[in-house]
């Protein structure tokens, strides 16, 4: 089947949303253009807009690959993406608090209790816990794909640690110096403000007892060997505010302290961008050396928010995502206006056997699994490699999901014949304080690689500036 594509449906016909930028673009000089693509790979290099690869000694450190082609989203059809965004978002939260409190959606037998029980994102540490706020997921990265004109499906929710704003706005500083005219003749919505809007709602969900007008905020990261500490730095330096490791925070008086120049300062809110098991050595990992001692007791006497709070990464799990459609309706009384991916949860017998019997044809993923690792492309695998996967799943079935293989939208990369079409997903970041904020665009995902559905960057994929028209 024939993926839809977003500029040119029928591959000649442009439509609404690209009729201007292809007005430009059909003025435009290909040399230049090729130029242009250069000239943003050394922005990137310089600005050190840079990932890690885990296990690859030789090639540690890479730039994401840039496309100068903008993804373009009517304000139509933006709208309609905000209002489902929202509608998810709420029922995430919802759900976040209920299973840490009362367990109505599991009494009522919407979901089974196993799921919950025997979930290792699951923290029964946080039962009982309300986070400053009432808010579990402060930023959240809901990863959205395009199958045709009216037809979008969410593909996974990051609830956890979302990852990728910094390229967005990376992304969009970088097409406005590249192509300034451009921004003159077609109105786009702007994201330059999210590190703004993240502070002031992180600020909103400060600790009860904090009567400061502006909290102190500070980003934890794990350091400079992670893969995402670009991000790290560069999100603390757009905020204004302290980017710390767990060694320079300890627990003085009852409150989380960050050591500076002046002696330690307690913190307020935590932006933590390391993950539940490495937080807190004396409730978790003993071995950690990356989080604080004592900070789990400093966040149960509600004295710091933790964005995002622990034990959210349970949502974040893929065969709770094939209940979302359930969770959304529980939590809000109505249907999803964002439908699911189908999804087999192959700790059921009769699924696991649909599964096994049609490899070739799905997308199988690990319950915990990100950044397209542990998963297999039926369509693009080898006899050899679905036996191996076949072992695995046999062996731990409750470890894994499977997914049809979607006709992922297409959108145009600028290749050196020219224009040509690539797969592409869309991750827009949600904001949550005491209302809910959505940056409008997000960052859009895209398989260089012809004919591959495999976006993320560490499996070679790039990205591109999206624009959401002001309209």
């Amino acid at each position: 089947m024939k993926a839809f594509d977003e500029m040119r449906p029928d591959g000649s016909t442009v439509r609404d949303p690209y009729q201007a930028y292809d007005g430009w673009l059909q003025s435009q000089d290909k040399a230049r253009l090729t130029e242009k693509t250069g000239d943003a790979e050394r922005v990137f290099r310089k600005t050190g807009i840079t990932f890690n690869v885990y296990g690859e000694t030789d090639a540690a450190e890479r730039l994401i690959p840039f496309d100068i082609v903008p993804r373009i989203i009517s304000g139509r059809e933006w709208r309609r993406l905000t209002q489902g965004i929202e509608q998810r978002v709420v029922a995430l939260n919802a759900f976040l608090d209920d299973i840490y409190h009362r367990q109505e959606i599991l009494r009522a037998g919407r979901i089974p209790k196993e799921l919950i029980a025997g979930n290792e994102a699951f923290l029964p540490e946080m039962i009982g816990v309300k986070p400053p706020g009432g808010v579990y997921t402060h930023i959240i990265g809901v990863d959205i794909v395009r199958t045709g004109e009216d037809e979008f499906y969410v593909l996974e929710d990051n609830a956890r640690t979302p990852s990728g704003v910094s390229y967005m706005l990376e992304n969009r500083e970088t097409m406005m110096q590249l192509f300034p005219e451009l921004f003159q003749q077609v109105k786009v919505r702007p994201v330059e403000n999210y590190p703004q809007l993240l502070r002031q709602s992180l600020s909103r969900v400060r600790p009860e007892g904090c009567r400061t007008e502006l909290p102190r905020v500070a980003v934890l990261t794990p350091g400079i060997y992670n893969s995402a500490y670009f991000e790290h730095a560069f999100l603390a330096d757009q905020m204004g505010v302290e980017l710390v490791e767990g060694s320079d925070l300890r627990v003085i008086d009852g409150r989380v302290a960050m050591r500076t120049t002046e002696g330690y300062k307690a913190i307020d809110v935590l932006y933590r961008r390391v993950d539940d098991d490495f937080l807190d050595p004396l409730t978790f990992r003993p071995d950690s050396a990356l989080g604080i001692a004592g900070i789990m007791d400093v966040y149960r006497a509600g004295k710091i928010t933790i964005a995002n709070a622990p034990g959210t990464g349970i949502s974040d799990d893929k065969a709770i995502y094939s209940y979302m459609p359930e969770i959304v309706e529980f939590y809000t009384g109505r249907k999803a206006l964002l439908g699911n991916v189908p999804t087999w949860r192959c700790s059921e017998e009769d699924s696991l056997k649909y599964v096994l019997e049609h490899l070739e044809e799905l997308v199988v993923k690990e319950v915990h699994g990100s950044g397209g690792y542990g998963m297999l492309v039926g369509p693009a695998s080898s006899k050899k490699e679905r036996e191996a996967f076949a072992a695995k799943l046999k062996a731990r079935p409750k470890n894994y999901i499977a997914q049809p293989t979607l006709s992922l939208s297409t959108c145009p990369i600028l290749t050196e014949a020219g224009l040509s079409p690539r797969h592409v997903d869309l991750r827009p970041f949600v904001l949550v304080s005491d209302k809910i904020q959505i940056v409008p665009g997000g960052l859009t995902r895209v398989a260089l690689k012809e004919g591959s559905l495999v976006v993320n960057s560490s499996q070679g994929g790039g990205t591109k500036d999206t624009w959401v028209l002001d309209d």
